[in-house]
């Protein structure tokens, strides 16, 4: 299969669902003459024109806003809001009225829209550029939360999100853009709800997604040569989740570390260490270990940044601590 970039295999994505469906159209800020902040979007406008891929003003409430009325009117928006950040400014819009509309309006209409945007560290562009709030939007009903880890998954999931008639927040981890992997060339959709298994393992499972399923995979790596054999779930989709894969292992292994980029408290992973528990507290052998983003603001300085953000280290000593070998 050909190798290609994170980023290539979202744009790839676009332009293919472009040229099947001329409902889709892409709008947000720089993503047309400049291609994206970080070129996910390059050569987009020069195929399908301005009508197609729109550059908007600087207003992430205007962006989500108009991304809700054209998809109840028809059209199959893909929104770009550059930094999830900014995603606060968008809130009402898509909180309020993309997640509920379609309740609110008794089915009588759908919302076929994708917000893509950008979260996570590793820039050291500090606090308002750096956050991972996956949560937020988790809790609202009405909303699916796509974060996929590689280039493969990127663009299968970006495929069948546009294809889908409910609002998503398609979350791209920044440190992924340049990251290679191989991609078909023909055409394939990924289903959303459907977890990925990375690596199989008897003694502990490590359930996380995004940059963390990488380094959960490092993790598992300096495990194996300590002769602990660790099972790494990349979840993919955060809602809808696939909790049936997660506690099959569990039940295979009897403990459960879930890392993080966000910060720990109020974490996603601490509603999936819920479900475990009330669906497989008999099968744990140990307590669940978090491993989290610090409660703190994420620090421009680079050894700041590090320490504030799970590192393979931190996950490789939770899976120790569930064996009693810390």
């Amino acid at each position: 299969m050909p190798v290609i970039m994170y980023r290539e295999a979202i744009r790839d994505a676009l332009a293919e669902e472009m040229r099947r469906d001329p409902r889709v159209f892409v709008m947000g800020e720089d993503v047309a003459i400049y291609g994206g902040a970080y070129s996910a979007t390059q050569g987009l406008l020069k195929e399908f024109g301005e009508e197609r891929v729109r550059d908007t003003a600087i207003s992430e409430m205007a962006i989500t806003g108009a991304a809700v009325g054209a998809a109840m009117a028809g059209m199959r928006p893909v929104a770009e809001i550059m930094y999830v950040d900014f995603m606060t400014l968008a809130m009402d819009q898509f909180v309020n009225q993309a997640a509920k509309n379609r309740y609110m309006f008794g089915g009588k209409t759908t919302v076929p829209m994708v917000l893509r945007t950008e979260g996570g560290a590793g820039r050291c562009i500090a606090a308002h550029h750096s956050q991972s709030l996956e949560a937020w939007f988790v809790h609202a009903p009405g909303i699916f939360v796509v974060m996929p880890s590689t280039p493969y998954d990127a663009k299968g999931l970006l495929k069948t999100c546009i294809r889908d008639d409910n609002p998503i927040l398609f979350i791209e981890h920044k440190m992924l853009y340049n990251n290679k992997g191989e991609v078909p060339g023909e055409e394939y959709l990924i289903p959303l709800g459907k977890a990925a298994l990375r690596r199989e393992g008897t003694d502990v499972t490590i359930v996380s997604y995004s940059r963390m399923a990488l380094r959960a995979e490092e993790a598992a790596k300096q495990l194996a040569a300590e002769g602990i054999s660790a099972e790494v779930i990349d979840l993919r989709t955060l809602k809808p989740l696939d909790i049936d894969c997660i506690l099959e292992s569990v039940k295979k292994t009897g403990r459960l570390v879930l890392a993080s980029e966000a910060y720990k408290d109020g974490n996603f992973v601490c509603d999936v260490a819920m479900k475990v528990t009330e669906s497989a507290f008999d099968d744990l052998d140990a307590p669940i270990e978090r491993v989290c983003a610090a409660n703190v603001p994420v620090p421009m300085s680079p050894v700041l940044e590090d320490e504030a953000i799970p590192r393979a280290d931190k996950i490789v000593a939770a899976a120790k601590r569930t064996l009693g070998k810390a």
